[in-house]
């Protein structure tokens, strides 16, 4: 069972985003907050954080976290074959149009992963925070470290300067997905930052700020451009009351 302690960044997250039937994400949180988080916690992983994405009504995105891919594959083995899924998994799935966007990720160095404390979790049915929690994602060729060495050197001293420092950096796991039966993305080499924000006046500011900066206007943001695959995807993510990350 994962502890109910402090958890000082499980080292294996997945980052999922799902796509869903139109006007059925309402049913899909309800559902996984009452039925689906201790039950997964029970077997060895953590349930992180629940979303819903402000710029999709259609779109849930959720983390949760593993000590390492052992471990990983024990809980979701335990999970998907345990009587839970059995009972309420159809009734999740027949919400979703896809649930294949997954990206697997681990903290991009020491101290840089989520730092939560299950043990704080409100009950089934409280009121979601009235918070903004922006996941961005920048994407690089395979096999190139610059790109992530320019997030992690260049652009994050810029962003803690300007506003609240991230609450997680994280980069892909390279290791073999070893629970066939859920699919992650491959061939991916990205860095994940998320940070909170009190309002979408804090968020919206905070990015003008960077953008601004003279280091990151003249120097980060363009070496990162450069070595980009694709232009950097931003989530703004509205937690649910359950969630951990907020």
């Amino acid at each position: 069972m994962f502890p109910t302690g402090p958890v000082d960044g499980p080292a294996v997250i997945e980052l999922r985003q799902y796509t869903l039937r139109p006007g059925r994400r309402d049913e899909l949180i309800e559902l996984f907050d009452r039925e689906f988080v201790e039950t997964q916690e029970e077997t060895g992983m953590a349930v992180l954080g629940q979303f819903r994405d402000l710029d999709d009504p259609d779109r849930f995105v959720w983390l949760r976290g593993f000590r390492d891919m052992a471990v990983r594959h024990r809980a979701l083995t335990d999970f998907y074959g345990g009587p839970v899924w059995a009972e309420h998994g159809p009734r999740a799935n027949a919400t979703m149009a896809d649930s294949d966007d997954v990206l697997l990720l681990r903290p991009l160095s020491a101290g840089s992963g989520f730092a939560v404390r299950p043990s704080e979790r409100l009950r089934a049915g409280s009121p979601a925070p009235d918070r903004i929690v922006s996941a961005t994602v920048w994407s690089f060729p395979p096999g190139r470290p610059d790109g992530i060495t320019l997030i992690r050197d260049g652009l994050l001293p810029v962003l803690r300067e300007t506003g609240p420092a991230p609450l997680a950096v994280l980069t892909t796991e390279p290791a073999h997905n070893t629970f066939a039966r859920l699919p992650v993305r491959t061939g991916e080499n990205v860095a994940a930052v998320f940070t909170s924000y009190p309002d979408e006046r804090a968020y919206r500011l905070h990015r003008a700020e960077v953008r601004a900066h003279p280091r990151a206007r003249d120097e980060v943001l363009p070496l990162i451009e450069k070595e980009q695959a694709a232009a950097p995807r931003t989530l703004r993510l509205a937690p649910t009351g359950r969630s951990l990350i907020s």
